[in-house]
Formats: C-alpha cells, sequence, structure tokens
C-alpha cells in the first residue's frame, strides 16, 4: 500500500482527450484507462486533494483537430484544467506555480501515453523536485513495448509505481 497526503498530493491527468482516448492503444485501451483516472479523481475529490487535468494542443494552428477536447467527465471532475503545447505538463503552463499555491509535494501520474506525456511530465516534476507515483494500470501507449519499458526501467528510478487499488490516504 501506498498511504498519500491528501494535503500535499495532487492527481495529474495526462492527455485524457476525446481523441486520444480513442485511438488503438496498448496495453490496454484508453476507455480503461480513462475509467481507472475518473475513480482515481473520485478518491482524491474525496479526500480532499486537487485533480488536474492536462489537454495538448498544436502550436500554431488556427483550430485544434476534432476531439481536441477534454473527455467531459474528466473535465467536470477537474479542479484545475492545464494545456500544454509540448509533451511535458510542466513548460510554460503554470502548472508548477499552480502546485505550489496549493502546497503540493507529490504528484499522482495518470494518462496517454506512458512514454510520452506521462514520462515527460514526470521527469520535470522529478527536475522542479517533486515526488512522483505512477498509477500502472491508469496509463497505456501507442504499444505495449512503448509502455512497459519506461514502466519498468524509467519510473521506478523516477519514483514510485503502484496500481490504483494500493493507492490510500492517511
Amino acid at each position: 500500500m501506498r498511504t498519500l497526503d491528501a494535503r500535499s498530493t495532487a492527481l495529474v491527468l495526462v492527455d485524457l482527450m476525446d481523441r486520444i482516448v480513442a485511438n488503438p492503444l496498448a496495453p490496454r485501451p484508453g476507455t480503461e484507462v480513462l475509467a481507472a483516472s475518473l475513480e482515481l479523481a473520485e478518491a482524491f475529490r474525496e479526500a480532499g486533494a486537487p485533480v488536474v487535468a492536462v489537454r495538448v494542443e498544436r502550436p500554431d494552428v488556427t483550430e485544434q483537430p476534432p476531439g481536441s477536447d477534454l473527455v467531459a467527465d474528466v473535465a467536470a471532475a477537474a479542479d484545475e484544467v492545464v494545456v500544454k503545447r509540448t509533451i511535458g505538463a510542466f513548460h510554460a503552463t503554470g502548472l508548477d506555480e499552480l502546485l505550489r499555491t496549493r502546497g503540493v509535494k507529490t504528484v499522482v501520474l495518470t494518462g496517454i501515453a506512458t512514454n510520452l506525456g506521462v514520462e515527460s511530465t514526470a521527469r520535470a516534476a522529478v527536475d522542479l523536485g517533486y515526488e512522483v507515483v505512477f498509477v500502472e494500470d491508469a496509463m497505456t501507449a501507442l504499444t505495449e513495448e512503448e509502455h512497459r519499458a519506461p514502466v519498468a526501467h524509467s519510473f521506478p528510478r523516477l519514483g514510485a509505481v503502484a496500481g490504483k487499488a494500493e493507492l490510500t490516504f492517511d
């Protein structure tokens, strides 16, 4: 079990947008990641811990592709929404300031894709001094290999890897 302090922990949901969730993904479909992330969001809200949803916008285009909004349930579950224009969620988004203002020291990550948005966000979080918890069964990638490699090799060096059922609040 991994016990979290609700006063200093935030859930960060990465790129749970209609068009991304609908992609063919592995090792689990986007709908499964979405359901697990929403379950975690509910638990975080009940504990009084903030939920931040991150979505990507393509830079230098006049119109975003169809499906670029957050899944409606994700938008409804989020206390804050951050828009990124790079792979990770920290660069030029205000996410660091938002988390620091709330006293956050630990970020719990879910989302799509494991090896892109989630991993890039995690690396920046570690560089900024945050503790990171990866919820393995609430993330996926374009291929199983792209998911498994960071979970097995990078994530344990950057933080803690856990399943959603292993997380509790004190």
